[in-house]
């Protein structure tokens, strides 16, 4: 098992990990998606995140004493329902949109040994939700890259 200075958020089922430095807008990105999707999205975790492979998969947790816990910029630490863990199926690397490539090549990282997926946004594009929607449709087969 290890633990990843992330954000981590359930997507009907699938986890998604929210990557970058400090300060970069993890738990900002993390609050819009779980009060943007309308309960399609769960909070697993925020700052730290356990990762741990059963079966090839990786599952996402959050460290126990940081269950059901997200800061809030300007309000402080709030007590959110959280979901207990998801398999991870995509890595959001958080970067400013001008070190963005336009046109990717498709990325991948490993997580306790598995591969998985890997898109950079920038967290405060308002675009940003749903680009990470149409990455997991991507992934799921209900919507394709052109090439």
């Amino acid at each position: 098992m290890s633990q990843i200075h992330a954000s981590a958020i359930s997507i009907d089922g699938a986890g998604v990990l929210l990557r970058g430095p400090s300060a970069c807008g993890k738990s900002d990105l993390a609050l819009r998606l779980v009060d943007q999707l309308d309960g399609g999205a769960q909070l697993i975790a925020d700052d730290r995140v356990d990762a741990n492979t059963i079966e090839g998969n990786v599952q996402l947790s959050a460290p126990e004493t940081l269950y059901g816990m997200i800061e809030v910029r300007g309000l402080g630490i709030v007590k959110l329902e959280t979901i207990a863990e998801a398999p991870l199926r995509l890595i959001v690397d958080l970067k400013p949109y001008a070190e963005i490539d336009r046109m990717p090549e498709p990325q991948e990282d490993e997580i306790e040994g598995v591969s998985v997926p890997v898109i950079e946004i920038d967290p405060f594009e308002t675009s940003a939700i749903a680009k990470i929607k149409i990455a997991l449709q991507i992934l799921d087969g209900k919507a394709s890259l052109l090439e």
